[in-house]
């Protein structure tokens, strides 16, 4: 098949010529001996971006969720989320089946919960009831649309938790986007929060990896974790040279993303039958609506792959999920967008 426009999702992107020769100038060494320069230095960098004591490189943010989720709860306990937290949609069932634990789901608005719903599913202390040990936010939430934490939100949730002795964890697979987008700072994102993960093949652009980070305990404990898991590496210099490289040119052309999100969302609302409110895209991702089209996600999914553009659809549903990133220009959504269009009044005729 033939893609030429992927907006399937921004774990699409492709490393540039310009970071795959940065790759290959970097310093190697030993990480699984906490040996290599360039892992080091990556994760330096990166704790100090996110305001915590040390970080750790890994080869996914999936497995920096569930090494925080193994850190931070034992087996029976309970975790708060948020319904359509990566945790619950996207993880295989790994807080089930690596850590023990269960989820309390929050129904939050774009993926976001408050401080009052979290204090309403914090269990009593008692024999007969899971104990409530850890929340959890996802910043952007994915499931979401790509919505952005409010600040007083975050230090409302991470102050109910503190009332109640619970830990907190920041999934922040995005957190990057949210900064961009709201002009604050990723280290005041995950400000008070005990744990954040960071991936780095989303819009940053990178082929592979993601950080936990957190206090030096925390992350000591994660190391060992790491190895258990299967996440030891050893000469990944080589990789974490593409999240130097990233974290440095990067960064700030996120906003190009955030601005094509928004162009294929007014495009999209000019279209008979499209329900999206373009006033709800924040970053990097657009869920729209063909329900009224007479056909599902996946119909509409499929007639674009005929015409070399990939999306997402929701299983069994009439949503599709576009997600815009660095191998996606402005071109490429007026394409998308007049794809979309011919194929609606195709089904029309």
């Amino acid at each position: 098949m033939d893609i030429r426009i992927d907006l399937g999702s921004d774990t699409a992107t492709r490393p540039s010529k310009a970071m795959l020769a940065f790759m290959m100038g970097c310093p190697v060494g030993d990480d699984q001996k906490q040996e290599d320069p360039t892992v080091n230095r990556l994760q330096d960098r990166v704790a100090t971006l996110v305001g915590m004591d040390a970080a750790l490189f890994l080869p996914s943010a999936t497995m920096a969720n569930e090494i925080a989720l193994k850190v931070h709860t034992r087996p029976g306990d309970e975790v708060i989320v948020e319904a359509d937290a990566h945790f619950v949609t996207a993880e295989a069932g790994g807080p089930a089946f690596l850590s023990g634990v269960m989820m309390s789901r929050l129904g939050g608005k774009r993926g976001i919960f408050d401080a009052a719903q979290v204090e309403q599913a914090i269990r009593p202390d008692g024999p007969h009831y899971p104990r409530t040990s850890l929340v959890c936010v996802e910043q952007t939430t994915n499931l979401g649309g790509g919505a952005v934490w409010p600040q007083q939100r975050l230090r409302e949730v991470v102050a109910m938790a503190r009332q109640y002795g619970l830990a907190t964890h920041m999934d922040g697979a995005r957190l990057i986007n949210a900064a961009v987008a709201s002009g604050i700072p990723a280290h005041r994102h995950a400000q008070d929060f005990d744990s954040v993960t960071l991936c780095l093949s989303k819009g940053l652009g990178c082929p592979v990896g993601a950080l936990l980070a957190g206090s030096k305990d925390f992350i000591g404990e994660a190391r060992r974790y790491k190895h258990l898991f299967g996440g030891a590496m050893r000469q990944a210099g080589i990789i974490a040279g593409a999240g130097l490289f990233a974290l440095d040119n990067n960064v700030e052309r996120l906003a190009e993303d955030h601005e094509n999100a928004r162009l294929l969302a007014r495009l999209l609302s000019e279209l008979p039958g499209i329900a999206i409110d373009p006033a709800e895209v924040e970053t990097n991702i657009v869920f729209f609506d063909v329900a009224a089209t007479g056909m599902t996600g996946q119909d509409l999914a499929d007639a674009l792959c005929l015409r070399g553009t990939r999306v997402g659809a929701r299983w069994r549903g009439t949503t599709i999920r576009a997600v815009t990133h660095c191998d996606v220009g402005r071109a490429d959504i007026e394409t998308a967008a007049r794809q979309i269009r011919e194929i609606v009044v195709e089904r029309a005729a």
